[in-house]
């Protein structure tokens, strides 16, 4: 977010200089370099209901910059609604003009993204769980293999219908699939605790094969007996 006063036209409020503020939105790649937030179709910024006509406004273009002015700060909610229909993302911004210049990031978390938005979301850096994108040296009769295919560990499980199914758990067996993964996971195996947010990820395409059929075998039961 960038602020500069604006000093041959008063804002009506004695004490507080009228000031023009922007803000842009970016993504940060495994490096921490800014690369462009392409993996949202628009940006909805919801601000002070005092901007009356303009408190709701939409940007469908990145950077997604929203220029205007004024004299408060105020606390705003910044939706980023991703490509593919990926589903929307608020977070909350905190405009303030303790600096001319400063930058705040959000974490955002897609959860069982579909193919789509899964290679929309490798162009920014690694995904959790795909292997590192790694490519194959061996080529074949359709040439060569771009990324390598994740493996399922059971033909007979449904890895869609298995997160679909965990998600509908209530919040004591969902403590039990906690305890389930920590109990049986190997290094392969990607896990996350967001204790602020009180979040657990996990990716299941990097638990091994024993795990996995527990979990289909418990949440099935759990979902089909609710």
């Amino acid at each position: 977010m960038r602020s500069w006063t604006i000093n041959d036209k008063p804002s009506g409020v004695e004490g507080f200089p009228l000031r023009r503020w922007n803000i842009q939105i970016f993504l940060l790649n495994e490096h921490g370099e800014e690369i462009p937030a392409t993996l949202f179709e628009k940006a909805t910024y919801k601000l002070h209901p005092s901007f009356e006509k303009r408190a709701v406004q939409t940007v469908k273009r990145a950077p997604f910059k929203i220029e205007e002015e004024g004299w408060g700060e105020f606390d705003m909610e910044i939706v980023l609604s991703a490509v593919e229909k990926g589903g929307d993302n608020p977070i909350a911004h905190d405009l303030n003009f303790a600096a001319a210049r400063y930058e705040a990031k959000h974490p955002i978390t897609f959860k069982n993204p579909k193919p789509a938005l899964l290679a929309v979301l490798k162009e920014s850096g690694p995904v959790p769980g795909d292997e590192n994108g790694l490519k194959s040296k061996r080529g074949g009769a359709h040439g060569d293999e771009s990324v390598k295919k994740k493996k399922r560990p059971d033909k007979g499980i449904d890895m869609d219908k298995l997160a679909e199914n965990l998600q509908k758990l209530g919040e004591d067996d969902l403590l039990q699939v906690v305890q389930m993964v920590h109990d049986n996971k190997t290094a392969e195996t990607y896990t996350k605790n967001d204790v602020e947010q009180g979040e657990f990820h996990v990716d299941l395409y990097t638990l091994p094969d024993s795990l996995v059929r527990m979990l289909w075998d418990f949440s099935s039961e759990k979902v089909g007996a609710s």
